[in-house]
């Protein structure tokens, strides 16, 4: 695996979404108002959880966590215009003490990396007692968990 011309050690798991730059993400030069690469990210996170059987909204409602992403960061290379399709791939490195993914963004067309970035997320136990400081064992093991079954 290469990252931005890097061997990316430790990745648990990868996943990608293709999406299409609508108008409305874009400025009066239609090029993508730089906080919607952030968007980006959370489509191919919310997709990667979807892929390991993870539905954090329900997760909270059932055991009262919360997932806030806690530091999140942006490498701007390339600009994105209206009508560009792009990949959007997470990569998973972390998922005992905090969620911890990167990000490539690359333009279909001409496969260009456009930009890269991290977040990182914490599970907080909502019930007015505190802060669990661990993913809970059953996020834990679906992140984990092997795609070879």
């Amino acid at each position: 695996m290469k990252w931005c011309g890097m061997n990316k050690p430790g990745i648990l798991f990868e996943h990608s979404v293709k999406i299409n730059i609508p108008f409305h993400d874009t400025d009066a030069m239609q090029v993508v108002w730089h906080g919607n690469y952030l968007k980006y990210f959370e489509i191919a996170r919310d997709s990667l959880f979807a892929e390991k059987g993870i539905d954090l909204y329900d997760y909270f409602l059932r055991f009262h966590y919360l997932f806030p992403v806690i530091r999140a960061s942006v490498k701007y290379i390339a600009p994105l215009r209206v009508r560009d399709e792009i990949i959007c791939t997470a990569f998973l490195l972390e998922a005992r003490r905090k969620i911890v993914m990167d990000f490539t963004i690359r333009r279909v067309s001409d496969n260009t990396l456009c930009a890269t970035g991290t977040s990182e997320q914490a599970a907080v136990l909502f019930t007015g007692t505190g802060m669990d400081l661990e993913i809970p064992k059953e996020i834990r093991a679906a992140l984990e968990a092997s795609n070879d079954t």
